[in-house]
C-alpha cells in the first residue's frame, strides 16, 4: 500500500521567493542555465545552485551539463500545472517599476503556460473553439469533437497522443490572469507548437510572454473568428 503523498515536503520547496521566482521563470517550458536563474531571482550563483540542487532532489527540476554549464527546466508538466494553480489562488504581488508593470501586461495577454498557450488569447481561443462546437467541456477535460479534429487537422495540427503518455490529453486549466480555463495537455501543447510554426505568434526573448504577429491577426481572424488589440511592446 502506498503511502499519502507528502504535499509538506513539496510545499516546503515552493514556499521560498526565490524558489518560485526560478520555477515561474520556467513555465515557459525552456531549460535555462543556473546563472540566468540567480538573476531572476536576484540572489547569488552560490545560493542558486543550493535551491536549485534542492528542486531537482525533490522531483520539481531536473537537469543536464553542457560543457561548462548546467541547465534546468521543469520536471513535467504536472509540475507547471501546480505552480499556474497555485498563482490562481495566490494574491498579486505588488508592481515595482514601469517595466514590471509593460511585462506583467503582456503576460495577461498572451503567455505560454509551459507549453500550451494561457492569457486572455488562450481563454479566448479555447471559449472560440468551445462556441464553434470544435471543442465540449467535460469535468475536468475538453473533448474533441468531429468538427474540431477535421478543422484542427487542416491547420497542421498533431492530434495523436504521444505512445505510451500519462499526460492528459485536452485538460481544462484555469487561468490565473483570466480566471477562466484554457486547453492545456497534450492537444493544447500541439496547438501551441503549430502556432508557433506558423509564425502566429512568436515568443518574447526576455520572458514568457507572446505576441501575435501580423500573420497572426491575419490567421486567428480567418480561421477562428478572433481579433485581438494586442497590448504596446514591453520596454
Amino acid at each position: 500500500m502506498n503511502a499519502m503523498p507528502d504535499i509538506a515536503t513539496v510545499a516546503s520547496l515552493i514556499g521560498e521567493p526565490s524558489r518560485v521566482a526560478m520555477l515561474v521563470s520556467l513555465l515557459t517550458g525552456k531549460s535555462l542555465p543556473a546563472s540566468e536563474l540567480a538573476r531572476v531571482a536576484r540572489i547569488t550563483p552560490q545560493t542558486a545552485s543550493s535551491h536549485l540542487a534542492k528542486m531537482v532532489e525533490g522531483g520539481l527540476l531536473v537537469s543536464e551539463g553542457n560543457g561548462r554549464h548546467r541547465y534546468y527546466r521543469l520536471a513535467n508538466a504536472e509540475v507547471a500545472h501546480a505552480i499556474e494553480s497555485l498563482q490562481a489562488i495566490a494574491s498579486p504581488a505588488p508592481v515595482r517599476s514601469l517595466r514590471e508593470s509593460d511585462q506583467l501586461r503582456a503576460i495577461r495577454f498572451a503567455r505560454t503556460c509551459y507549453d500550451h498557450l494561457a492569457g486572455e488569447v488562450g481563454v479566448a481561443l479555447t471559449e472560440q473553439m468551445l462556441a464553434l462546437d470544435w471543442i465540449e467541456k467535460g469535468d475536468k477535460e475538453f473533448h474533441l469533437r468531429p468538427e474540431g479534429k477535421e478543422k484542427l487537422l487542416a491547420l497542421g495540427v498533431e492530434l495523436e497522443q504521444p505512445a505510451k503518455s500519462r499526460r492528459s490529453y485536452a485538460r481544462q486549466c484555469l487561468d490565473w490572469s483570466e480566471r477562466r480555463h484554457h486547453l492545456a495537455g497534450s492537444l493544447g501543447a500541439a496547438l501551441t507548437r503549430r502556432l508557433l510554426e506558423l509564425g502566429w505568434i512568436e515568443r518574447y526573448p526576455e520572458h514568457r510572454g507572446v505576441r501575435i504577429t501580423a500573420a497572426g491577426h491575419k490567421g486567428f481572424g480567418e480561421t477562428f473568428g478572433l481579433s485581438f488589440n494586442s497590448p504596446h511592446a514591453p520596454r
